[in-house]
Formats: structure tokens, sequence, C-alpha cells
């Protein structure tokens, strides 16, 4: 036997070995930080709605004069957290109804079942989704449907003269 091998006492050779250890280790190694590359924003994203909470801004929807006691109206206003690239798309809406001389309510335009736009019937006073059936009564809470819960209600303030809604990001709940 040469001098530049050694034989262990299984008769392999003991250079070999050391050789597949280095390769296993070096593959672990490699194999560790590639499943850390892609980890690190699959962690991120599911933790940034957790930690990056927006809040919510007030946007008028208009003054206090435009809207008649009882009546239910569409208003749209800008989005929370608008993007320079959206569009149209940062616009939101909410159905707004004067309870009083200074007291409003205002709900979503979105179903809780999936999201869908609900509309406001006025001779019915329901709110409606025409996509899954989802009915709501005139104080947004669920009547009919499909949908887990009532719409989503935003806070509403007058405030000189102007009537404000609080814009923030729906919760939708996704199951059915």
């Amino acid at each position: 036997m040469s001098d530049q091998t050694s034989q262990n006492n299984d008769g392999k050779n003991t250079d070999e070995l050391n050789r597949r250890e280095f390769f296993t280790f070096v593959s672990i190694i490699l194999g560790s930080i590639a499943a850390l590359i892609v980890a690190i924003p699959v962690i991120g994203s599911i933790l940034a709605p957790v930690v990056r909470r927006k809040p919510g801004i007030w946007r008028s929807v208009g003054s206090l004069n435009d809207f008649k006691l009882g009546e239910t109206v569409k208003v749209t206003f800008m989005n929370s957290d608008p993007l320079p690239w959206a569009g149209v798309t940062d616009e939101s809406a909410a159905w707004l109804r004067r309870d009083s001389q200074d007291r409003f309510t205002a709900f979503s335009v979105n179903c809780a079942h999936l999201g869908c736009p609900v509309r406001w019937v006025s001779g019915a006073k329901l709110f409606m989704c025409p996509c899954h059936g989802g009915v709501y009564y005139e104080d947004g809470s669920w009547a009919a449907g499909p949908p887990p819960r009532g719409l989503y209600q935003y806070p509403v303030r007058v405030s000189n003269g102007q009537v404000e809604v609080l814009s923030s990001r729906i919760p939708v709940t996704t199951h059915g």
C-alpha cells in the first residue's frame, strides 16, 4: 500500500471518507442558506399585516347640508393607504345614512362573505349582494345568505361642517 492513501479498519480509503464528509457538510450549509433566503420573504409577508398596521385617515365625503335626514346614499373617498400607481382603485365607497342632525352611519359597500359590492334597495330597506345572495338589514346586520356577519361599519364624524369617514382596510371573511 502506498504512503499517500490510508485505509480504515473496514478497508475503505480515509481520504475518500473525509472528502465525502466535507461535501455533505458543504451541501447542508448551502441548503440551509438557500432555505433561509426563501424563508425570509415568506415570513415577512406573513408578519407584515400584523406589524405594519396603518392607522385610518379621516376622509371628507361631503358637506353636512348635502345629506337628507333618513336617506341612504353611496359616497366615495380615497383609501387610507393609496398607492401612486393604483389609479381608480385608490377610491373606496360606503353607504352613508343621516340618522339625525349630526349623527351618521356608514357601512362598507363590500359584502362580508367574499367582498362583492352590495347595493342599497331603498324600497325594501335592505342591502343586497347580487353575487351570492347575501342580504343585510337597514342597520347592517345579517339577514340572509352566506355572509358570516353583518356589514363592516365605518366610524363617521362631522368636523367643520364636513361629514368625514374614517377610511381603513375592510376585513372580509372568505369561506363558503
